[in-house]
């Protein structure tokens, strides 16, 4: 068993993470924990195999973590910011995962981690991660964006919301972050508009993909996205319509 903890400073996380480590057998929780310095103590005594990580921490941020420990165990990063990832992999971590984190992208890096901690079991209990079928009439629909050097395929059903940058957008999906040359107005028009609705001017989500709305503010998975003030009416219209 890979002896786990888990470390990050938003509760919500650290229970879809609780909840990822139980369907994983060949993981182990010990503890997870909002509180860094913990985490660090229980580290240093060397009761740990892999820490999920978090970044963006008030007492002590993952990279400092990261450095204090210095190797006593295995990091995986996660964090809603991809900047870090490069310092991440200077400081050895085995896999850096950007929230809103899916459960096949994490099944992957838990694989990735066993065959660092103990090379002779990864390969008899490799094994696909269980697959999630579509529950939306729009599971066969696709778009083509251009992504880097090639023309990627991205179903619908698979895009939890999409990100206008300045001269680019990132498509977040169940499974990656696809970034495209594009604008938002095109994307807007591109998907259709009975599961995708513009709620700012740096913002579309996918409405089956919404797990709370708290006044202006959206949360799918991890990630809190504003409801702009020209875009709330026209939203909060919507969601009327789905009988919430």
């Amino acid at each position: 068993m890979i002896r786990c903890l888990i470390v990050d400073d938003e509760p919500l996380a650290l229970h879809i993470l609780e909840d990822y480590i139980s369907k994983i057998p060949f993981m182990e929780l010990v503890k997870s924990t909002t509180n860094p310095i913990e985490a660090l103590t229980m580290v240093q005594d060397g009761n740990i195999d892999l820490v999920f990580l978090d970044v963006q921490m008030p007492e002590l941020t993952g990279i400092q973590f990261l450095r204090i420990a210095n190797g006593k165990t295995k990091v995986i990063l996660t964090t809603a910011y991809p900047q870090y990832a490069l310092e991440g992999y200077e400081l050895d971590v085995v896999d850096y995962l950007l929230k809103p984190i899916a459960f096949d992208r994490f099944f992957k890096a838990a694989q990735k981690a066993q065959g660092i901690i103990h090379p002779s079991k990864a390969t008899a209990t490799e094994q696909p991660a269980p697959a999630q079928q579509p529950q939306n009439d729009f599971a066969s629909d696709f778009i083509f964006v251009k992504s880097e050097h090639k023309i990627q395929k991205v179903y619908l059903h698979q895009i939890l919301f999409i990100e206008g940058l300045k001269d680019y957008i990132s498509i977040f999906t169940t499974t990656e972050r696809i970034i495209t040359l594009q604008n938002m107005k095109k994307m807007e028009d591109t998907l259709p508009s009975q599961h995708f609705v513009r709620v700012h001017k740096s913002y579309i989500v996918a409405l089956n993909k919404i797990d709370s709305i708290e006044r202006s503010r959206i949360r799918i998975g991890d990630k809190i996205i504003p409801v702009g003030d020209t875009y709330r009416d026209d939203f909060f219209k919507i969601i009327d319509g789905k009988n919430v």
